[in-house]
């Protein structure tokens, strides 16, 4: 089954939603991922656990974790 880009989180049935062990768990600020059947992979706010998902290619999601880890968006944190 495939899902639409912004689809409602809770309407993905089969999600086993992960949240990064840095995510501030007190806090609720935290970013979701879940691998979807086709291959794809779906992004959601834990704040808003029924809201849209994100939903990218794998390709796409290594894409943004390699620039990630290569400090690319590190000063969009401060």
């Amino acid at each position: 089954m495939q899902y639409p880009n912004g689809v409602p989180a809770d309407e993905i049935t089969s999600a086993l939603w992960v949240k990064s062990t840095r995510s501030n768990a007190t806090g609720g600020n935290c970013v979701e991922v879940t691998a979807l059947p086709g291959g794809e992979v779906a992004v959601r706010n834990s704040r808003d656990p029924h809201g849209p998902a994100l939903v990218y290619s794998r390709a796409e999601m290594a894409a943004f974790v390699s620039g990630a880890r290569d400090g690319e968006f590190d000063h969009l944190i401060g």
